[in-house]
């Protein structure tokens, strides 16, 4: 993976270096586990252990003659060691070592993903409450539907991100498997239980059976999870940069005081980091169907799969590391617009409570068929010619015979739509302190009386945000996506 999008820690685990260290680890572990079972001489084994070192410069120079990375490495390996490394090696083939090595940094790789779940989560989480009582309009095909609020999007995103926090566990405890079965599995020239002696030495648990290699519908599983996680961010990147549109714009990406957006359009406020989240995720998918072409290897085993998984297992992990990074940052960091997001929502005259005043008109005696056609006639003349539906409705006497003013009101409410938000909010996150929710109603509270875009970090400049809010009063009184 280019530097552009690898973070350092990440970069770390699979660099040459540390993939000859994971190497290295898998031949000691079986050195000393067979020298305790007296299979190797004890003496060897110490000298193994202590002296056991490599230079990643002469590696890449056997490897250069003998075109085979594994007998580089134990012939560099060996040349250190001295006449104890005939012991080096012994009783394994180059897919025992490189196998359950490549579990160790795959466990380690994983380790940095997880954490980056749960910081995500956590992020997720605090803004969610945050606007848990920010009303917006609920959009289906792209088109207004019903009121919904700001905090349940992200709380849906809060609960898509918990699922996938538990299937990536599952996926990572199903690659934490090594094997020492030999070339082709039959334990020719170790046993079983030796098997899971090194095993457990790694914190590795021994496969139950294998060929030559780990049978790879496991990856083919851990990549389409982490596909999954990298198309949850597609998903929220492709949300934000929607909101985020010149005729919606209730949200957007953190704009800093000196970004520039165009070197021809001084104006412009481009979602560069929330189109880059949903490109990356275009690779990682792609990487998870490479990984599916694996799972069919010849017999016992080919070679196809090696070249691919040197490529797809570093480049998926540490784009989905740098993509999760930068969303939980994204979600932590964008303006959102509470004033907009309610202009938006009116902007339509009431159009978005025509399903409930369908509902009110049939509990009153209409038959659906005509209360359906009653309505829809005032909600596509308010659509066509740019009215007030309410005000259509309110002017019709074969609605107002039937349903009083108090009725017509209750059923334009926006309280009446929002009402079950508290029991979805106890769904998702169970039982919250008392004085989280207090926090979260507070700062609502707050952005609605300060009219001005809302960001979570102290850091972000005042002038970015005094520019934010008055492009946003500006914007909120005109009248978009009307005729």
């Amino acid at each position: 993976m280019i530097s552009r999008y690898t973070r350092p820690e990440m970069g770390r685990i699979w660099n040459d270096e540390n993939k000859f260290r994971s190497w290295l680890a898998v031949e000691v572990a079986a050195t000393l586990t067979l020298a305790d079972e007296g299979i190797v001489p004890r003496d060897a084994a110490q000298a193994i252990r202590e002296r056991a070192g490599f230079q990643l410069e002469r590696i890449q120079q056997i490897e250069a003659e003998v075109r085979h990375d594994v007998i580089a490495f134990t012939t560099a390996v060996a040349e250190i060691v001295g006449p104890h490394s005939r012991w080096f090696h012994y009783g394994l083939t180059s897919n025992d070592v490189v196998d359950t090595a490549q579990a160790l940094l795959v466990q380690q790789a994983s380790g940095i993903i997880a954490k980056d779940l749960e910081r995500l989560a956590e992020v997720l989480e605090r803004r969610a409450w945050q606007f848990k009582d920010t009303p917006m309009a609920g959009r289906t095909h792209g088109v207004h539907a019903e009121p919904i609020t700001f905090g349940l999007k992200l709380a849906n995103w809060y609960s898509e991100t918990q699922r996938n926090i538990v299937r990536f566990q599952r996926a990572v405890e199903e690659m934490r498997v090594g094997k020492l079965s030999g070339a082709v599995g039959t334990f020719a020239h170790l046993t079983p239980a030796l098997e899971e002696k090194i095993c457990a030495r790694l914190g590795l648990q021994a496969a139950a059976i294998s060929s030559q290699v780990i049978q790879r519908d496991r990856h083919a599983n851990y990549l389409a999870t982490l596909a999954v996680i990298a198309s949850t961010l597609d998903k929220i990147a492709t949300e934000i940069r929607h909101l985020q549109r010149t005729e919606v714009r209730e949200a957007e990406e953190y704009f800093s005081e000196k970004q520039k957006g165009s070197s021809a359009m001084p104006h412009k406020r481009n979602p560069v980091t929330c189109e880059q989240i949903s490109g990356l995720a275009r690779v990682v998918r792609s990487n998870a169907q490479a990984a599916f072409e694996n799972v069919a290897l010849w017999h016992e085993r080919d070679i196809s799969h090696s070249s691919v998984e040197r490529v797809i297992l570093p480049d998926s992990t540490t784009l989905v590391d740098y993509m999760l990074a930068k969303t939980a940052n994204l979600i932590e960091t964008m303006f959102v617009y509470p004033e907009r997001m309610m202009a938006n929502l009116e902007n339509s005259g009431g159009l978005v409570y025509s399903g409930q005043l369908l509902l009110d008109l049939v509990e009153q005696g209409v038959l659906r068929e005509d209360a359906y056609r009653l309505v829809q006639s005032h909600a596509m003349r308010a659509w066509n010619e740019g009215l007030n539906f309410r005000e259509l409705v309110e002017r019709d006497d074969a609605i107002t015979t039937r349903l009083t003013a108090q009725q017509i009101d209750r059923a334009f409410s926006l309280k009446r739509q929002l009402r079950n938000v508290d029991q979805i909010f106890a769904r998702v996150f169970g039982e919250k302190k008392q004085g989280e929710k207090n926090q979260g109603k507070k700062n609502e509270k707050k952005n609605g009386q300060k009219k001005k875009s809302t960001g979570v970090k102290k850091t972000i400049a005042k002038a970015a945000v005094k520019k934010a809010s008055a492009q946003k009063k500006s914007s909120s009184k005109k009248r978009f996506g009307r005729k």
